[in-house]
Formats: structure tokens, sequence, C-alpha cells
């Protein structure tokens, strides 16, 4: 699934091409892809027409329009393949584009979702820790990336889990925004094991592995994210290249570029997790 160096990608591409332009009709042709707004296609459709794009945000792999319709926002819902393309109203239409969105321009933004695991949906907007947020994505905590992110009270709420440190990273409602690669990419920056227990790690040891998840995020960031098949791109279509710069993750027998020892992958929650069996070791409670 796109993380946050990929979802801050397609919204900065929003930012430029959607941002100021007039929604004058929407399509949507799959049922599943407004299946969260529980009021139907139609309605979303229809709140929607006429109304003027003021902001594209996000915070951690959420993304969100908001309008000149101050109260409510459109969250978007990536899934596993959701795209936000913005075409010519003459461009051919994507197989699996399943919401279109016609602009005061000309131009079209398309949903385009392959596996229909993502959608768009209509959210009123609350006010969380000084920002207004959707009410769906309230519960998200700031990234490492957001200019109000804490680093000692994100620490500190590392500190107070007592499980493994990459489960922690996971966690959306302690750090937002990581997922299973930019996991092990920080970990293996930090040359720390992934089932290492978050509490028994010292603040110095979590302010590292903090900042290496934030420059990493800001590396791939960088390089348009990273794209691991045709579904991860950005408005344009254009696919990101940080997969070039990975350490460890999808590298498994492949060598460290740190020590030289071979990557070793193994199981975790119903996916993988790589790592350097010399760089990272193991803990002993494992």
């Amino acid at each position: 699934m796109p993380e946050l160096p990929e979802v801050e990608v397609v919204r900065r591409g929003l930012a430029e091409h959607v941002v100021g332009r007039t929604v004058e009709s929407v399509t949507v042709t799959h049922p599943r892809s407004v299946r969260r707004h529980l009021e139907g296609s139609a309605d979303l459709a229809a709140r929607l027409t006429g109304r003027r794009v003021e902001s594209a945000e996000r915070r951690g792999k959420y993304l969100w329009f908001t309008f000149d319709e101050p109260d409510i926002a459109l969250v978007v819902h990536l899934g596993m393949s959701g795209q936000m393309l913005v075409q010519p109203a003459d461009a051919p239409v994507e197989k699996h584009a399943h919401i279109r969105a016609t602009l005061h321009d000309g131009a079209e933004l398309r949903f385009v979702d392959q596996r229909t695991f993502g959608g768009w949906a209509l959210a009123p907007l609350v006010e969380v820790d000084g920002s207004l947020l959707p009410e769906s994505v309230a519960h998200i905590a700031r990234d490492p990336l957001d200019p109000h992110f804490e680093l000692d009270a994100a620490v500190a709420a590392l500190r107070a889990k007592q499980s493994e440190i990459k489960r922690v990273l996971l966690d959306q409602s302690v750090i937002s925004g990581v997922g299973n690669i930019y996991a092990d990419e920080s970990l293996w920056r930090a040359r720390l094991h992934g089932n290492r227990l978050a509490s028994g790690l010292t603040r110095p040891a979590l302010r590292t592995l903090l900042t290496e998840v934030g420059a990493v995020m800001g590396d791939a960031l960088a390089a348009g994210g990273t794209s691991f098949d045709a579904l991860y791109v950005n408005v344009n279509g254009q696919s990101g290249y940080f997969e070039r710069s990975l350490a460890v993750y999808g590298r498994e027998d492949e060598p460290c570029r740190r020590c030289g020892a071979p990557i070793v992958r193994e199981r975790f929650m119903n996916r993988s997790s790589y790592s350097c069996p010399r760089c990272q070791r193991k803990p002993h409670h494992r």
C-alpha cells in the first residue's frame, strides 16, 4: 500500500492541478468506490458539484480536499491500487476509472482503482490539536514530516508501548505515515531490529530512530516515492524511483549496503520484514 511519501507526491500534484478549480460534475461508475459515503453516489456528486477546491491536505497516509463549503472535506482512500489522475477531457478513459470529476477548465480528475479497496467519502471537519481534520482522520497522529511534530512527545509515546518497535511504528495513532517499507528502512538506518521492545529502548535510540524515519521519508519524497508496479504513480501517471535506493526491503539474500552480510526476510503480521542479521541484532527475548 502507498505510504506517506507516495501520498505526499499525489497531494502535491493535486495542489498544483486541482486546487482553485471548480467541480462542474461528478460521475461514479462503481459503487464500491463510494461505499464509505453512506448517503450514496448521487448525494456525493450533488454535494461536490459547483464547489471550488480550496486545498489538498494530508496527515500521514490520509489525503483529503477542502472546499469553499468550510465544514466539509472529501477524504480520498487510495487503498492498495488507487490513483488520482488529472487528464484532458478527451484522453481515453482508463479501464478502472470509477469516479470522474469534470473541472471548470475542462480537465478531469479521475479516481482509478483496479482492486477497488479505495474510494471517496465526504466527512465533516473537526478540530484536533489545533488543526481541522476530517472526522474519519481525527484519530491519526502527526507524522515526522509535519512541521508541528513533537519529537520528545513521540519518543514518550513509543516508550509507553509494551510491544515490538516495528509494530508500534505501524500504529497510525502513535506516529502516522509509516508502513512496512519505510519501517524496515528506518530500522536498518538506526541499527535496530524490529522485534526489540519499544519500552526497552532508550530515549536517545528512539530519537535516532524517529530522525531516520523522517530522513528516509524525505529521501523517498525527493525520489517521487517508491513504485513497485504501475499502480503507484503521481497525478501525471509517472512512477517514483526510490526503489533503487532501498537498503533492505525486498533485498533478501543480497548484501547489506553497510556490512555485506546477506539480508534476511522474516514473517511479520502476514507480511515480511527485512533486516541485516549483523547490523540489527535480534533481541534475546525472542
